[in-house]
């Protein structure tokens, strides 16, 4: 293979871009064109687009893959290598394979566990000690293929979705372009065959996922909290109203369950099984993010009142 090799970058949102940035900076393989979803009306043009266009780049934006004039233009293109950069798109086989070397993506798991759209939620929120991100080889299945590279990161007790993502999981990714593109260059690119029997699939974390139940243990409650945070953000109710629950910590304590406990400048803390909750930042219906102790106040909330309850009666 020529030392300099012709991408395409294909990506969204500002992780497409900085890995785009990452490969510009370094500037020792040519991007020849960059794909990224079609517009959306009332939406702000997307990162990676708008950083393209800044760099005089060729932006494509298909609405369909399978389409001949968009396989003819991929093909027109004479690319080595495509890299999908977080990709919400499907792209088939005959698309896949138009660069001389095929196409290699991202997914911020330990393939093949926790295939899917949420793939940063769900190992908190299953009370996973680890995860991190591979580059793997795409199929037409989810998530599906051999891996080029996998790299690992534990799972702190305390990490919520931005810690595990943002601080841990981003960073490395990013750089970690370059050296999927050094494989290939290197040729014979590494392919670790996934065990299959060890294959997760989940589907993406939405809000009926997030709904707390204060009986349960209290490690299922605080990696739900942790794992939904900040989105889709874990949610409880007080006398029907909804609220959803951010910044919280685990403390030791019995009690009945779902019952308040305490009520103080901290926070509100909550009994589950086991243990119990400090609850300090919250977001109530039609509100932005408050402290915990702000909303008590707002709602004259008092120790003994009950979440997740339609019927909130001391006991």
């Amino acid at each position: 293979m020529s030392d300099k090799m012709r991408l395409i970058v294909m990506g969204q949102q500002a992780f497409g871009k900085d890995a785009l940035a990452k490969l510009l900076e370094k500037g020792r393989d040519e991007v020849v064109a960059v794909y990224c979803e079609p517009d959306r009306e009332g939406k702000p043009i997307d990162p990676i687009k708008e950083f393209a266009l800044e760099k005089g780049l060729p932006v494509h934006q298909p609405a369909n893959f399978n389409d001949q004039s968009t396989l003819n233009t991929l093909s027109s293109i004479k690319a080595d290598l495509m890299i999908m950069a977080f990709v919400n798109v499907f792209v088939p086989e005959a698309a896949r394979n138009t660069p001389t070397h095929g196409s290699i993506c991202f997914h911020p798991s330990l393939l093949p566990l926790h295939r899917g759209p949420s793939a940063v939620n769900w190992p908190i929120i299953m009370g996973s000690n680890k995860s991190g991100f591979c580059w793997f080889y795409p199929s037409d299945g989810l998530d599906e293929g051999d891996s080029l590279l996998q790299w690992e990161c534990p799972i702190d007790e305390d990490d919520t979705v931005i810690n595990l993502y943002f601080k841990k999981i981003y960073q490395p990714a990013v750089d970690s372009v370059l050296q999927v593109c050094n494989l290939f260059r290197a040729g014979n690119p590494p392919r670790i065959i996934p065990d299959e029997a060890k294959a997760t699939y989940e589907r993406r974390c939405i809000k009926k996922h997030a709904r707390i139940d204060w009986n349960k243990p209290v490690g299922q409650v605080y990696n739900l909290i942790r794992g939904t945070n900040p989105a889709p953000g874990a949610w409880t109710t007080l006398n029907g109203e909804e609220v959803q629950i951010f910044d919280s910590m685990r403390v030791p304590g019995d009690g009945v369950s779902s019952k308040i406990i305490d009520i103080n400048g901290e926070g509100i803390t909550v009994q589950c099984i086991g243990g119990r909750i400090l609850i300090k930042r919250v977001r109530p219906s039609g509100s932005g993010k408050i402290t915990a102790s702000e909303w008590a106040a707002t709602v004259s909330l008092s120790v003994g009142d009950l979440l997740g309850s339609e019927n909130n009666t001391n006991l």
